[in-house]
């Protein structure tokens, strides 16, 4: 059993690794501001001995608490939340980084990066292997987000470079699942929700753009092996190689949903890629891993959670 602290650990991603966790026996630290984050995603959780919630915004340092490994995945993730306060947000990955690296290093404790394909920014290679750099926009809507990211791995490499700080570093392509908060504006939400609802479809651009999805339990399952890995730094990308267009994915939500939903269409939001999809051979190679729930399935128990979550 290890004793392990989850920033974010009330937010979609956050509170399912939590959940496996303590599954796998663990005493699991949870630890949110609840800005994106919510107590519905823990609740079941509270009662549990091994189980603490901690209300806490890490942009702070955190003190008094004594761990053996440490996920960092506090930051808002969807663009709606994210460019809500871009300076926040920048903080959030920056000085969040900054604390849990300096409490990692004061505790010897391992500590994973929750980064982001966002570090690919508009990719002019693809797929996007890890060695790509990026083609990443300094200066636009979604730079806090895209640069905040990219300097906590900056930060990370420093840390274990100067301090021999055990660090792991993921970068996780598009998720999606139960909990995903139904306001977020990512777009299986977006669509399983308006579906639903029977409102129109937003589609942005001529939906010909590309995304990969892959669902949550197969992310949790690539994140905890990648800190239980030996020798290995990463980055690593997490994430399922099988691409999809927008209106692919809109016409497969209304069929599983049998909506009459109507396709609108509105103009691409700035800087948003055309193309996302991740080489996942070196998590092959070093995790034993690639995902296995197809995106039918993922999408059956996603609708399935939302309908019991919406009007």
């Amino acid at each position: 059993m290890s004793r392990i602290l989850v920033t974010g650990g009330a937010g979609f991603l956050g509170s399912h690794l939590c959940d496996r966790l303590i599954e796998d026996g663990n005493e699991v630290i949870c630890v949110d501001n609840l800005f994106t984050g919510s107590k519905d995603n823990i609740s079941h959780l509270l009662s549990n001995p091994k189980f603490t919630f901690i209300c806490h915004d890490i942009t702070e340092p955190l003190y008094d608490v004594d761990v053996d490994q440490i996920y960092n995945l506090a930051c808002p993730a969807s663009p709606p939340f994210y460019q809500f306060d871009p300076i926040k947000t920048a903080k959030t990955s920056v000085y969040g980084a900054i604390n849990m690296l300096g409490l990692a290093k004061r505790c010897q404790a391992k500590i994973l990066q929750a980064s982001t394909s966002e570090v690919y920014g508009d990719p002019l290679v693809h797929p996007q292997p890890e060695s790509y750099r990026g083609n990443v926009n300094t200066h636009g809507i979604r730079s806090c987000y895209d640069e905040g990211k990219r300097m906590a791995e900056a930060l990370f490499f420093d840390y274990h470079r100067q301090h021999n700080v055990d660090i792991k570093v993921i970068r996780i392509f598009n998720t999606y699942g139960p909990r995903m908060n139904p306001n977020d504006g990512r777009v299986v939400s977006n669509f399983i929700v308006q579906a639903l609802k029977g409102e129109d479809i937003t589609i942005y651009g001529d939906g010909k753009q590309t995304r990969s999805f892959c669902y949550v339990d197969d992310l949790i399952e690539g994140m905890i092996r990648m800190m239980n890995s030996k020798d290995f730094t990463g980055p690593v990308n997490l994430g399922n190689p099988g691409e999809f267009t927008m209106l692919e994915l809109a016409q497969k939500v209304l069929e599983l949903t049998g909506s009459d939903s109507k396709l609108v269409y509105m103009p691409l939001p700035g800087d948003d890629p055309t193309q996302r999809k991740p080489v996942i051979d070196l998590a092959k190679e070093k995790l034993d891993w690639e995902p296995t729930i197809a995106l039918e399935e993922g999408l059956k128990k996603t609708i399935e959670y939302f309908k019991g979550v919406i009007d």
